[in-house]
């Protein structure tokens, strides 16, 4: 994953709103942004420039329908975050593991 594109989907998640966004989304399948905007204490234009930077992340589709604009979970981008993450999940264990051995052998002294 290129590292604009990680920055975009970590930034995307750092908002509490929108990660609450994305769970809705997750649960209720494809919605519309009205149905959306009734779940939070915003304005439909506050919503709107959440779902706004969901979408640059690739988090979010749109599809419009005439006047209806409907929403859906694109959960690949976060697949990639997880991934980038395991690497460095698997680096710390390692660290940590080391320091437990560490930390035990000087105990039994």
């Amino acid at each position: 994953m290129q590292a604009k594109h990680l920055d975009q989907v970590y930034g995307a998640i750092a908002d509490p709103t929108r990660r609450a966004i994305i769970t809705l989304l997750s649960e209720d399948g494809e919605v519309n942004v009205g149905f959306l905007a009734e779940r939070f204490p915003l304005s439909l234009n506050g919503v709107s420039k959440h779902i706004k930077v969901l979408e640059r992340a690739g988090l979010v589709e749109r599809t419009v329908r005439g006047r209806e604009h409907r929403l859906r979970l694109r959960p690949e981008p976060l697949r990639d975050a997880v991934q980038w993450l395991e690497h460095y999940r698997g680096f710390w264990e390692k660290r940590l593991d080391a320091l437990e051995v560490l930390l035990t052998k000087k105990n039994r002294r």
